[in-house]
């Protein structure tokens, strides 16, 4: 495989060469896990098999652990219910 150069945007972001998105069979909001290696390499590794990791998948796990399953209805409620956990 050829080597292939991108460029670090002002934001953080890197675009990964199409060639190899096809070869790995990445779609969009595929999960990559970086790994410091040295201080000039980093490995970059697939995460495959997990959920959509949306906020909306969390809501689902959350419900195991509340009386009823009923969700609170905003960020005071969330809150007030992690805050239970810490005592």
């Amino acid at each position: 495989m050829k080597v292939v150069l991108t460029t670090l945007t002002e934001r953080g972001q890197v675009s990964m060469p199409a060639a190899i998105r096809k070869q790995l069979g990445l779609k969009p909001g595929q999960p990559l896990l970086w790994e410091r290696v040295s201080d000039e390499e980093c490995r970059i590794r697939i995460v495959r098999g997990r959920g959509s990791g949306s906020g909306k998948s969390m809501r689902g796990f959350m419900k195991q652990f509340q009386a009823g399953g009923k969700l609170p209805a905003n960020t005071a409620g969330w809150m007030k219910l992690l805050r239970e956990g810490e005592r």
